[in-house]
């Protein structure tokens, strides 16, 4: 079976730029909760999410729940940090898909120091927080967890041909009356298919210079044509030994 596409391959075919997963990487090591949008099918939610989490150093905790209740109360109990997993906040018959008070656990359990990863379909950045806070119940406070929302749209005819871009990464700073308040840092620009950087970070903690330094590494990886899962730990794991 083909190895699922990396932050770095998906640098290469397009997908997104350097100077975004520069910021996406600086985001997980500070371990900020993350939503992934989409409208499509198959338009690589998924894939981009399990590509951020690779670039987190190996002894963060990673748990892929299910929604089971009994799995929500052994992690607010252990409290072992790292990132909580859901394949989906969705009304679907799909298991890790959840909705409702399984939905609210998740964020009950959040604060016992975990972050949140998740995917969701949304045509937009309000109507993601829609579905959060008013289709599940969960409260601002809960829903001001999630520090980032990344927008894909999927193009082509068919999976053979389809073609994605990361069309927009929002940072969020609150939310109030179930209202994202924040700002957009990056926007794919269909005309020129280019990616364009709209303001610079605040959430993310990360200076100019380290962000540069993330790109660099990065491109250096793909314009060696290293993008494998192993060439990603690799680059993981030097780059946190020279800083």
């Amino acid at each position: 079976m083909p190895e699922p596409p990396t932050i770095l391959e998906l640098i290469r075919n397009g997908t997104m730029s350097a100077e975004m997963a520069a910021t996406l990487w600086a985001a997980v090591d500070q371990r900020i909760s993350f939503v992934t949008v989409a409208i499509p099918r198959l338009a690589g939610k998924t894939t981009t999410t399990n590509a951020m989490l690779a670039l987190l150093p190996p002894d963060v905790p990673v748990h892929r729940l299910s929604g089971d209740e009994a799995e929500m109360v052994r992690l607010k109990k252990a409290a072992t940090g790292g990132y909580l997993v859901v394949g989906e906040f969705a009304q679907a018959p799909v298991p890790t898909y959840i909705w409702g008070a399984p939905v609210r656990r998740v964020f009950d359990t959040l604060t016992a120091g975990y972050s949140l990863a998740v995917a969701l379909h949304a045509p937009s950045l309000q109507e993601t927080f829609d579905a959060i806070c008013l289709g599940n119940g969960v409260t601002d406070e809960q829903a001001s967890r999630i520090g980032m929302m990344l927008y894909i749209r999927r193009f082509g005819e068919d999976p053979s041909s389809f073609w994605r871009r990361l069309s927009e990464v929002h940072e969020i700073d609150h939310v109030q009356a179930g209202r994202p308040a924040g700002c957009l840092l990056y926007r794919w620009v269909e005309r020129g298919d280019r990616f364009e950087a709209v303001n610079a970070p605040r959430k993310v903690s990360a200076s100019p210079a380290e962000l540069a330094a993330r790109t660099a590494s990065l491109k250096d990886m793909v314009a060696a044509r290293r993008t494998t899962a192993a060439d990603v730990a690799r680059m993981v794991a030097e780059y946190h030994r020279s800083s």
